[in-house]
């Protein structure tokens, strides 16, 4: 085989063989094929496409570039849950908790954040003492013996996905639903999992801004599991509003503690549990609603938090964050926002939140770039609440004096005030099966 006749194939619009997207990928791995011909088999691929075959195998080779996870050791229906992104998101801490305390191990590799969207190992790493870093056997006991554990991704998992992206990401070829399908699921199946959940996010906060959009993704993505043998369900959730009231890494692990105590916001509380409920119904736990009912009861009952404790204090962290914050600290600045005049909260760009957060420093716009723990927002209000003129709707956390005028003026930006209720919107817009 010849790559200029990939590239020729794909350009003229033909449906390359899973043996051709094998020799594609395999050769830029092994780095027998130059960056500038994938560059041409990229742009070729953004413009004429990929069949549903032709994501399954390109998924499937880059799957199998680096490490595969090996969970047999672990007894049970492993299911995984990815998120595309979002603000606010914190719902693993939530999720492989409440899943765990029914019986259905979570072993998870998660990712940091990049830009205005937050990681949930940086999460995680907020609190004191808690690793990300484990060995693979020490990995796989803590599931055994704690039902659940999150570490971060291993650098050589999918390592052609690596490679490709950051092709992708200099020669402007990352929104492609095909590419953008086969890099998640080429992570999620070479993590091991028996079966897959998927947040697809869709909204102003979300990398699929429209429904359409996110709609198209989901479906790629769980006919992607389903070709590979991986049994794959997608909600698509609204990321037209920061998920809970918190935004930034201690202040999510708190707002993720007290939603495991029961009292978490209705949104976050609303999506997790049905994200654990699709989780279960992938590992046999019963119908959808059978399973729902064991999601709250795990919750309501303490089963959840205890299982989020005995995680953390395996993995070296301290559980006592859960029942008391101050064992994080706080930022040394907190600066509230006033609202401007009366009326309703009518909007928010999710986005632009995430942006404010991230100059507060509770995100990173390069990687491995530091972040502050502590930092971060906490609304107080938001869509559909009333507000006066002068109450405070936010605050923000900081450590770094400089930061706090250019976050307050993104912040008031991103949140518009009318003078009516506005519709309420929905937390899940479909789940795709």
């Amino acid at each position: 085989m010849r790559m200029v006749d990939m590239i020729l194939k794909k350009r003229d619009g033909g449906v390359l063989t899973q043996e051709e997207i094998a020799f594609i990928i395999n050769g830029y791995t092994k780095g027998e094929i130059p960056d500038y011909q994938i560059a041409a088999w990229l742009m070729a691929v953004y413009f004429q496409g990929m069949d549903d075959h032709e994501t399954a195998w390109l998924t499937e080779v880059m799957a199998k570039s680096g490490d595969q996870v090996d969970l047999s050791s672990i007894p049970g229906i492993k299911v995984d849950k990815h998120s595309t992104g979002g603000v606010g998101d914190k719902t693993t801490l939530i999720v492989a908790p409440v899943v765990a305390a029914c019986g259905v191990p979570v072993a998870k590799m998660s990712g940091r954040g990049l830009g205005h969207t937050g990681g949930t190992v940086d999460k995680l790493e907020s609190i004191p003492g808690f690793r990300t870093v484990l060995e693979k056997e020490e990995f796989l006991r803590i599931v055994r013996e704690q039902g659940l554990c999150v570490i971060g991704q291993s650098g050589n998992i999918a390592p052609a996905d690596k490679l490709l992206y950051a092709l992708r990401d200099v020669t402007a070829t990352v929104d492609n639903i095909s590419l953008i399908a086969s890099s998640v699921m080429s992570k999620k199946i070479a993590a091991g999992a028996d079966a897959i959940v998927l947040d697809v996010k869709a909204g102003c906060g979300a990398f699929m801004k429209t429904m359409e959009d996110a709609l198209q993704l989901a479906k790629t993505m769980v006919a992607i599991g389903d070709k590979v043998g991986r049994k794959t369900v997608a909600l698509i959730t609204n990321m037209d509003i920061p998920l809970g009231y918190a935004i930034g890494n201690a202040l999510e692990v708190i707002e993720a503690a007290e939603t495991l105590k029961g009292n978490g916001p209705e949104d976050l509380t609303e999506v997790c549990l049905e994200l654990a409920a699709n989780m279960l119904f992938l590992a046999k736990k019963g119908t959808l609603e059978e399973c729902r009912g064991l999601a709250g009861k795990a919750l309501s009952s303490g089963a959840a938090l205890d299982r989020m404790k005995a995680m953390i204090a395996a993995q070296g962290g301290d559980p006592s964050v859960l029942d008391d914050p101050a064992v994080f600290g706080c930022a040394p600045i907190v600066h509230p926002v006033c609202a401007a005049k009366n009326g309703f909260i009518t909007a928010m760009k999710t986005d632009q939140c995430g942006i404010a957060a991230m100059v507060l420093g509770a995100g990173r716009e390069t990687k491995g770039a530091a972040i502050d723990h502590q930092a971060g927002i906490l609304l107080l209000k938001k869509i559909g609440e009333a507000v006066a003129a002068g109450e405070v709707i936010a605050q923000l956390h900081t450590s770094s004096e400089a930061s706090v005028a250019q976050a307050e003026k993104i912040l008031l930006a991103a949140i518009a005030i009318g003078p009516e209720k506005p519709a309420p919107q929905p937390l899940i817009f479909e789940r795709i099966e």
